[in-house]
């Protein structure tokens, strides 16, 4: 059993006047045209930034976006428009950071009054990050008082920020912000001692990106439902014609494990039944119905069939535990929705424990509409796919109180 979690009611702030806590986020928006297309990660971040003013701290928020050379300033990269959007939330001043390197910044920190925070500019303009440079961190620990980690889409990765920085702090000093928290009790509780009947539904483009996670629950569900692009290699394993859908031919024999491992621990797994085609991948092509699990040689799956939809809604209704990883279909484009809709509706009708496992499908019940009828949607793709698999992330190991 993991080390438990220190969280932000283990920090102790009673020898501190106006502590100076770092803080991790993940504010790695999209942007468009110097603007802000998503929020998302913004607003999951707030509740931590605003208990920590509460506590009195003095906040230095820090984050990556997107993917800089790591050679100095990039304008397209630039987090200033993230910072506008953090002082129009909170209703204070945002001071974005660009020279937070140099002597001179410890100096604004200290001189904050209580409507201000820092937002330290993109960490990856410095390539120090993502190599976990220790001298790196120590700068960006100097001066500090607290560590706290609220990145949680960030924490699969042992870059400067997630690891070396904390461990430049005692571990009384360091915790997990709200999010994080949050995001560890869904992605590791569930699934402890979870109450039967448990399904995993899995979608996606290549059962290679998932073989990890796909023999994990074997040993953990009683359903796995199988959709996706994911879904025309074991049809083709089973012996079904798959047409001109997508299929890894060199990884039948993962499949064939897969398949195995379910059938000694009596997990059933779900494969398509119909399907909807296409003649081409190509945006606004026809949408055309398959009514088997076989498909014609001059046609394609892009989405699970409507009584494929049904018979998983059902699967999943009647589970206690359910975790959805990969859309059905090419859900971006309405013709081939469906089956990823029907998949998330089919969760907002389950009365147990349902959990959006990040990535496209965290994307997919988002533009639907149904984020808010789920238990809990998760904010990293790799982190939670990787949480989900057991393994043990490097920017959790470093906040886990000793046992």
């Amino acid at each position: 059993m993991a080390a438990r979690l220190r969280t932000l009611t283990d920090l102790n702030f009673s020898d501190y006047t106006r502590p100076v806590v770092f803080l991790r986020l993940d504010l790695n928006v999209p942007l468009k045209n110097g603007t802000v297309t998503d929020e998302t990660r913004i607003t999951a971040a707030l509740p931590t930034v605003r208990w920590l003013l509460e506590k009195g701290c003095r906040v230095v928020m820090c984050s990556h976006l997107g993917r800089p050379k790591g050679e100095g300033y990039e304008k397209e990269f630039s987090l200033a428009p993230v910072g506008e959007k953090i002082a129009a939330h909170l209703g204070k001043e945002v001071l974005l950071c660009g020279d937070y390197l140099m002597d001179g910044f410890s100096r604004i920190v200290q001189q904050l009054d209580n409507n201000q925070l820092v937002l330290l500019e993109n960490l990856r303009f410095h390539k120090q990050e993502q190599k976990g440079d220790k001298e790196f961190a120590k700068v960006l620990a100097k001066n500090m008082d607290f560590y706290v980690n609220d990145a949680f889409g960030t924490c699969h990765r042992a870059d400067a920020s997630m690891v070396a920085v904390a461990e430049e702090f005692p571990l009384e000093r360091r915790a997990a912000g709200f999010l994080v928290q949050k995001e560890i009790q869904f992605l590791e509780g569930a699934f402890r001692n979870p109450q039967a009947p448990v399904t995993a539904i899995f979608g996606g483009a290549k059962v290679s990106d998932k073989i990890a996670i796909l023999q994990k629950f074997t040993s953990i569900a009683n359903n796995m439902i199988i959709g996706g692009a994911m879904a025309y290699t074991f049809l083709r394993y089973m012996g079904h014609k798959v047409g001109k859908s997508r299929v890894e031919e060199d990884k039948m024999s993962l499949v064939a494990d897969i398949i195995k491992a379910a059938e000694a621990r009596r997990v059933k797994i779900l494969l398509p039944v119909d399907h909807v085609c296409a003649s081409e991948f190509v945006e606004g092509t026809p949408a055309i119905a398959c009514m088997s699990a076989d498909i014609p040689d001059n046609l394609m799956g892009l989405d699970i069939g409507p009584k494929t939809a049904a018979l998983y809604a059902e699967t999943i209704k009647a589970s206690k535990v359910v975790v959805w990883n990969g859309p059905m279909g090419v859900f971006e484009w309405e013709a081939f929705a469906q089956g990823s809709r029907s998949v998330a509706e089919a969760l907002t009708q389950c009365a147990g424990s349902t959990i959006v496992g990040g990535g496209d499908s965290a994307a997919a019940i988002t533009e639907f509409g149904l984020a808010e009828k789920v238990s809990h949607v998760s904010t990293g793709g790799g982190a939670s796919m990787e949480l989900l698999e057991g393994k043990e992330l490097p920017g959790i190991k470093v906040l886990r109180a000793s046992l």
